[in-house]
């Protein structure tokens, strides 16, 4: 199946369990992977045959900086869930990074990624 991959998509949010995650929000890092047929899009060459990776990633960041959640997992599954509402994505896995997530260790990073496809909708 072919592919579209957009990466490093960072917002500012504010998820969190924590009352200070809230309050002062952060930032996320999102990474998306579409799996869903190109052939037309690219005999066609029309933007409209494709799912607009613009507007794609316009929707997405609209979700991140929207409504807050606790979990990132949660996040994860509403941006999926946006994403998979296009009838041509077949499959979409999404990956939410949280670099500045409040664990009192050094880290590079904490992700969560789901992985959803037709069945699941």
């Amino acid at each position: 199946m072919d592919q579209i991959v957009l990466t490093g998509l960072t917002v500012f949010g504010r998820h969190g369990v924590f009352e200070h995650e809230r309050r002062d929000g952060q930032e996320f890092t999102i990474d998306l992977t579409l799996h869903l047929p190109l052939r037309d899009a690219a005999a066609s060459d029309d933007v409209a045959d494709t799912v607009h990776y613009g507007k794609l990633a316009e929707k997405v960041a609209a979700i991140v900086a929207g409504e807050p959640v606790n979990l990132i997992e949660t996040l994860a599954e509403r941006i999926a869930d946006a994403v998979i509402e296009d009838d041509r994505v077949q499959v979409v896995q999404v990956t939410v990074h949280k670099p500045h997530a409040p664990i009192p260790l050094n880290f590079a990073d904490v992700s969560v990624s789901v992985t959803r496809g037709r069945a699941h909708v």
